[in-house]
């Protein structure tokens, strides 16, 4: 009766329950004015992609069956639109029978209109697995063997096998999943309040008289169940949380990079190395499948060399060719403008906190918005409770990498406005929340059935409590004049407010020039009459009497008047004249001007690139990113701009768009402003990075070429190197799982029940690939991880130096390779947050098999080339000799900080 509260299905989610009473669950509540609770606010919200599988099972009698996928229909911006189903086709069946196989291909896409008549609404999956499972076995009447292999009824299922393995196998894709950040301490807790609340049933209890006798149940006996169902539930907690705590330890640990490859335009690249770039084929394809190259054309060097902003992509060329190139920069991350990571946004935060700790100036963000033409699909109908925990998270996650003077910009609609700005001002509150209005949707949205067309969504401002950061747009128009008498009725604009900016400005009535000012005066009698010299008096006196105050306090008129900046006119009206070039008006909240428009600024901007508005659904307005992110960072030209739901590159692409503006930049020094984005859809690919390798080479494109080329000066502020990674998944991680099952039968004979309920998860597969394996770190250049691609299981490479890296917080100076009798030796040099901005090298290379003689060799040999580089500090794989000072190896720092705990916010 407890534990059916919280599971369905074999997952954990807190069911909907209704009681008189009206107290069915325990929430803990601290007292605070106002406090905002979910239903999965204590859980990590895991799932965020989609993950096609094929899936196997075998039967008790032996047939095994398969899910084979024919068709995937998938809209690529997978976190909006239309959904889709699982529908198996019952007239494409393939029965091997000397095999005893039965396969069964499934197509993914969204319902016909007929299909969505004949399904309904409700649980359509449910419906479409009973219908096809029906005819399936319909189908099967003549095949015994799988007939009795689909029909039999799983002990505890309740529903055939087949129907069984269908819905498993549809609720990966169309099921959210959660991992809850502390499941035992919320059941011991909830359990302790159903047993007062409705095991004992205290209130019946207390009727009973002093003895209890008179209860339905005697309070001693009472008292006795309640500790044995405590005493089991305790156990059964123990198990749920040992497996619980084991996904969550997988979740919570800093992911591996699985591929690292950089964009780099020609003109940050030596010329020596274009005869390697001209004469490299799939470089030159892929040139021309984005536009840049005409397909007459073949690439030369003298090609390349009028063509500097044309972007190389290391993954078409060979390792000694990147190695050569990498290492030409002598500075690689001071001249690395942008970094584009495909994974889970919180995987990516958590790989980033170390190395961009307070870095960061500007957040802005475009989540998925939730609402009824674009929703999410969320697991038992918790969609705004859902929504909050991927959102808060995440917002968690990413604070720490802001300074203390950046700001935030979230885009929402109404559909979710409300709960996000309860959950900001609970988890932000050092921030000012400040709400801007986007007309983005002139048209209006056109849904049928609404009472209201929307044209306009939001921006939330979030900024450094008290902190004057934002600016609105930068003034051109030279010098402008301004009333030197404040207005408005505050007492900030009164004598009685600010008496120190209440005085007299002394003005040549022949010439009109302003010659001075006198002290303000003390109560209401004052001079108004001329000076001795003939100066006229003029005060802040409104017309109807109303002692007022001037602009200036009489600090610091004197300097003002030097300047010119007070000019008289009339010989009795005060101005303030002021040189407004680069300065920024005020930021209103309210935006209505064209540019903001999606359609014509976003979707049409796609469709010039791309030559197509399909390959990405409901793109932002280049302007209102450009706009939200340049008033977030006025006055700085090397910023720090953070995207972690990315989308199609937008942010970059408006960050691409600013610095070209910028002239201020461009020379020999590394000023820029830079962006990291992060998304996880496969979108990435088709429209992410060519986006941002697009907008790098060309500012102005139509129907998928450019229209023009970047100018000199342009080319000199476009983006010189964006790095792009690859992060392993937590499905990777669950499928790089190994258990060492002799290393659990010692613990068990042991420990005995203990080790079953709280320890065997974590103890058999401490040597797993995906916890890292240090056996392994002696060959790093050939560590793999397990993972899945359209179903299938593959082994994935690991870069294991980019990875430590981003571990140690290391700002990357150099990247070099060095050779010793055929083996590769990688050194990395820089600072590092981990070692309080010490100067560090870290060495990979091969050691298998090494005897001391090897390394004493490599000892030598790292002294003799000086590989360290007069490093404080040498990190080192897989032991050795320590050839200096500071030596550490790289094993025990690198597993410690994959699993360094999540900081409690």
């Amino acid at each position: 009766a407890f534990f059916r509260r919280y599971y369905r299905d074999g997952d954990f989610i807190a069911q909907r329950r209704y009681s008189a009473r009206g107290d069915t669950y325990a929430i803990p509540y601290n007292g605070q004015e106002v406090f905002l609770h979910w239903a999965n606010r204590d859980q990590y919200y895991v799932k965020t992609a989609e993950h096609f599988l094929n899936y196997d099972w075998k039967a008790a009698n032996g047939v095994k069956v398969r899910f084979r996928l024919d068709a995937v229909d998938v809209e690529r911006n997978n976190a909006k639109g239309e959904r889709r189903f699982f529908l198996p086709q019952v007239s494409k069946l393939h029965w091997a029978a000397a095999e005893r196989i039965l396969t069964i291909p499934i197509e993914y896409r969204p319902l016909t209109d007929r299909e969505s008549q004949d399904y309904g609404g409700g649980a359509r999956q449910d419906k479409i697995n009973a219908a096809a499972a029906a005819a399936i076995i319909q189908s099967l009447h003549d095949n015994p063997a799988a007939l009795a292999a689909l029909t039999s009824i799983p002990e505890g299922a309740g529903l055939t096998a087949l129907e069984t393995h269908l819905r498993r196998y549809a609720a990966r894709n169309n099921a959210d999943f959660f991992i809850h950040k502390d499941l035992a301490k919320f059941l011991t807790r909830e359990l302790d309040f159903y047993l007062k609340n409705e095991a004992l049933k205290l209130d019946t209890l207390l009727a009973a008289g002093p003895d209890g006798e008179t209860a339905a149940i005697p309070a001693a006996a009472a008292l006795q169940q309640a500790r044995l169902i405590r005493h089991i539930g305790g156990k059964i907690i123990d198990f749920l949380g040992q497996l619980e705590g084991f996904q969550k330890s997988l979740w919570e640990k800093r992911k591996f990079v699985t591929q690292t490859a950089y964009c780099i335009t020609l003109n940050a690249i030596n010329p020596s190395f274009y005869p390697e770039i001209a004469a490299n084929a799939a470089q030159g394809q892929e040139w021309r499948n984005l536009g840049f190259v005409d397909e007459s054309v073949t690439p030369t060097p003298d090609f390349l060399m009028e063509n500097p902003t044309l972007p190389l992509d290391t993954r078409h060329f060979s390792q000694d060719f990147t190695d050569r190139l990498l290492a030409s920069f002598p500075d690689l991350d001071a001249k690395t403008d942008g970094i584009l990571i495909h994974g889970d946004n919180w995987q990516a935060l958590r790989l980033l906190e170390e190395t961009y700790q307070g870095r960061v100036d500007c957040i802005y963000i475009d989540p998925p918005y939730n609402r009824d033409a674009s929703e999410i699909i969320y697991k038992n109908g918790f969609k705004h409770s859902s929504w909050l925990t991927l959102m808060t998270s995440r917002i968690d996650m990413a604070q720490p990498m802001l300074n203390e003077k950046a700001s935030w910009v979230i885009a929402i609609d109404d559909a979710e406005m409300a709960g996000l700005a309860q959950a900001i001002d609970s988890s932000l509150s050092v921030y000012d929340r400040n709400m801007v209005v986007v007309n983005h949707h002139p048209a209006g949205s056109g849904l049928e059935g609404t009472n209201v067309s929307r044209t306009h969504e939001y921006a939330i401002f979030l900024t450094p409590a008290g902190v004057k950061v934002l600016g609105g747009e930068k003034k051109t128009a030279g010098v402008e004049e301004i009333g030197f008498v404040r207005t408005g009725t505050a007492d900030s604009n009164l004598r009685v407010g600010r008496p120190n900016s209440f005085y007299a400005v002394l003005v040549n009535p022949d010439t009109s020039e302003v010659v001075g000012a006198e002290p303000p005066p003390i109560g209401a009698n004052y001079p108004r009459d001329k000076t001795t010299e003939g100066f006229v008096r003029i005060y802040p006196v409104s017309d109807d009497g109303t002692e007022r105050v001037w602009r200036r306090s009489y600090k610091t008129i004197m300097s003002c008047i030097e300047r010119g900046e007070i000019v008289c006119k009339n010989s009795r009206s005060l101005y303030l004249a002021t040189d407004q070039t680069g300065n920024r008006r005020p930021l209103f909240s309210n935006w209505t001007e064209k540019k903001y428009n999606a359609g014509a600024h976003g979707s049409n901007l796609i469709k010039a690139m791309f030559g197509d508005t399909s390959v990405f659904s409901y793109p932002k307005s280049i302007y209102t990113v450009r706009d939200c992110v340049d008033y977030c960072i006025p006055d700085l030209d090397d910023a720090i701009v953070l995207d972690y739901f990315a989308g199609s590159g937008t942010t970059g692409h408006a960050v691409i768009n600013l610095n070209r503006e910028d002239e201020s930049i461009g020379g020999d020094d590394d000023t820029r402003r830079r962006f990291i984005l992060v998304e996880q859809g496969e979108y990435f690919d088709t429209v992410l990075l060519p986006r941002i390798k697009k907008a790098t080479y060309a500012p102005e494109w139509a129907a998928g070429k450019p229209k023009r080329r970047a100018t000199a000066a342009e080319a000199k502020r476009s983006p010189r190197i964006v790095k792009y990674l690859r992060l392993e998944s937590y499905e990777d991680a669950l499928d790089s799982v190994e258990f060492d099952a002799r290393a659990g039968e010692l613990a068990l004979a042991q420990f005995d029940e203990e080790y079953l309920l709280k320890y065997l998860l974590n103890w058999e597969t401490k040597d797993s690939p995906t916890k890292l394996k240090t056996a392994d770190l002696a060959t790093p250049f050939r560590y793999r991880l397990r993972g899945r691609e359209r179903g299938k299981l593959v082994e994935r490479d690991v870069d294991l130096g980019e990875t430590f890296n981003w571990l140690l917080g290391l700002r990357v100076k150099s990247r070099q390779v060095y050779q010793r009798d055929g083996g590769r030796y990688l050194v990395y040099r820089g600072e590092s947050r981990a070692e309080s901005g010490k100067k560090v090298a870290v060495i990979w290379r091969e050691t298998a098999g090494w005897t001391e003689g090897d390394y004493a060799a490599d000892r030598q040999f790292i002294i003799e080339q000086q590989l360290a580089g007069g490093a404080a500090i040498l990190y080192l794989n897989s032991g050795a000799a320590a050839p200096q000072a500071g030596c550490r190896p790289i094993e025990p720092l690198f597993k410690a900080r994959m699993f360094a705990g999540v900081t409690a916010r």
